[in-house]
């Protein structure tokens, strides 16, 4: 082992685990803008408890996002300054915008919005959020459209060994950086929409004094105003549906999107295609391999070009081509990685939009004629909501693997390869220690994350006094009456 497998180590570890807040930040962040403008138009009380529960949940994956995110930056300078001269000019830009605009404009109003609370009018508030949404997904385009580059480089050329931009728009609108952005994001919704089931399912399970995992019950359950009475809304039910159609619909957008990056790897990125499938040789009517064995013929074809009779590259055939354009080298990804990479996030992604429309179907309203009520929450469901927590977070982690290792041994296709990209000045022993520290203070700020997660989660909402209770309401536990009457963080 040499500096070269620690510092893809390094950033492998980092970035894997940055991109852990990322997808939830993003996808969160919506889901909360939208509960409070539920609560804007409609002035029912649950929205707004909603609001300030996820709010805070956001926010602390927000942080941890932020500092995470900083050490990213660091290791292009320590670790991959060769690379980082190659794309310099180019990334330039981007990443300014994505710095100076997006990120500004996510952390201002998201401030603003924090301490906003009864200071500023509703409408304006609720637009702080907006703008701090709009924000985190503009930043996630600018940093895209840069990762895109280094797929399909364009609107560039190479001078005196560095690439200069010659065309900003063409960078900013790559199709891969279109086709990417919409697929990340997409992607980002159904994580946020996992964890939203998740926590629901585990809140209607709490106050129905039942445990995740099927057993005796904890005892008395807690009743947090969910429904103290007729007529009161159920807001965890409320909070279960909406994710549920959040994590369906950005399902069928991130089936639609990834439809089309698969069209485009077949056109750019032949060997990160043929590598998910392993495939070894140029195939006509390529089968589509679900496990190794087990084969679907000519699909592979006609998903990556819409002709079952298609030829696909193979990965032999491919290393030989570019081994005569590139120079004799190894130009074959890691094999086993992207090919279970590619098929654990479509079965784990496909497995958490196939369980909102489960719970669609399962909280449907009942017929008219019955009196239109809603159906209650199985308990069955709940577990299952909570056990499903994981998969889409795998689903995001190893679609980013297959984006990333199958893209090796490039960093910048067909322009810059890894080996050429590390610092020549960094020492097996400084990268060693750099990689333990990051763990380390990983494995650390991991624990306080989830700490703070948890414990939010089993307290619950903020709940108002008990003087201000309906009649027939069950008193709030003293350890979840913390609302002040203004419902103020």
């Amino acid at each position: 082992m040499d500096a070269l497998d620690l510092a893809r180590w390094q950033f492998g570890v980092t970035t894997v685990y940055h991109f852990l807040f990322v997808p939830l930040t993003i996808g969160l962040g919506v889901y909360v803008a939208g509960l409070q403008t539920a609560w804007l138009r409609t002035g029912k009380e649950h929205y707004l408890r909603l609001t300030k529960f996820f709010g805070k949940l956001f926010l602390i994956n927000f942080a941890m996002g932020v500092v995470t995110g900083i050490v990213q930056e660091f290791q292009f300078g320590m670790n991959w300054s060769e690379y980082s001269t190659f794309v310099g000019d180019v990334f330039g830009a981007p990443l300014a915008l994505e710095a100076l605009l997006a990120f500004f404009l996510e952390s201002t109003f998201l401030g603003l919005w924090i301490f906003g609370w009864d200071r500023l009018p509703k409408r304006v508030h609720l637009a702080c959020l907006w703008a701090a949404v709009i924000g985190s997904n503009l930043s996630a385009y600018f940093i895209l459209a840069a990762n895109a580059w280094m797929k399909h480089p364009v609107g560039y050329e190479v001078v005196d060994g560095r690439a200069r931009m010659t065309d900003l728009w063409a960078v900013l609108t790559n199709p891969t950086a279109l086709a990417q952005v919409p697929h990340v994001v997409a992607g980002s919704f159904v994580v946020a929409g996992g964890f939203v089931i998740a926590v629901a399912g585990y809140r209607i399970l709490r106050e129905r004094g039942l445990r995740v995992l099927p057993g005796r019950r904890t005892g008395q359950a807690v009743q947090d105003a969910t429904v103290p009475m007729r007529g009161v809304p159920d807001m965890w039910r409320t909070s279960l549906r909406a994710a549920l159609v959040m994590t369906a619909i950005a399902g069928a957008v991130v089936a639609g999107t990834g439809d089309l990056s698969g069209q485009l790897l077949h056109e750019q990125q032949p060997m990160k295609l043929a590598a998910a499938e392993g495939l070894r040789h140029d195939t006509a009517g390529a089968p589509f391999s679900i496990v190794p064995g087990v084969e679907v013929p000519g699909l592979l074809s006609l998903l990556s070009a819409h002709d079952p009779g298609a030829t696909v590259q193979g990965v032999d055939d491919i290393q030989a081509r570019y081994a005569n354009a590139f120079g004799p080298a190894d130009y074959i990804p890691n094999l086993p990685v992207v090919f279970w990479s590619f098929r654990v996030m479509i079965v784990f992604g496909m497995a958490t939009v196939g369980l909102s429309v489960l719970g669609l179907w399962l909280t449907r309203r009942r017929r008219r004629q019955r009196g239109g009520t809603a159906r209650p929450v199985p308990g069955w469901f709940a577990r299952l909501c909570v056990l499903a927590l994981p998969l889409p977070i795998a689903a995001i982690i190893s679609g980013w693997l297959l984006s990333e290792i199958g893209r090796q041994p490039w960093t910048v296709q067909g322009e810059l390869m890894t080996a050429a990209s590390v610092s020549p000045g960094v020492s097996l022993g400084e990268v060693a220690i750099t990689l333990a520290v990051f763990t380390v203070l990983y494995g650390v700020l991991a624990l306080a994350e989830g700490v703070l997660l948890v414990r939010h989660v089993k307290a619950g909402p903020e709940l108002p006094p008990v003087e201000n209770a309906p009649s027939g309401t069950v008193p709030a536990r003293p350890d979840e009456a913390r609302l002040t009457p203004t419902l103020m963080y």
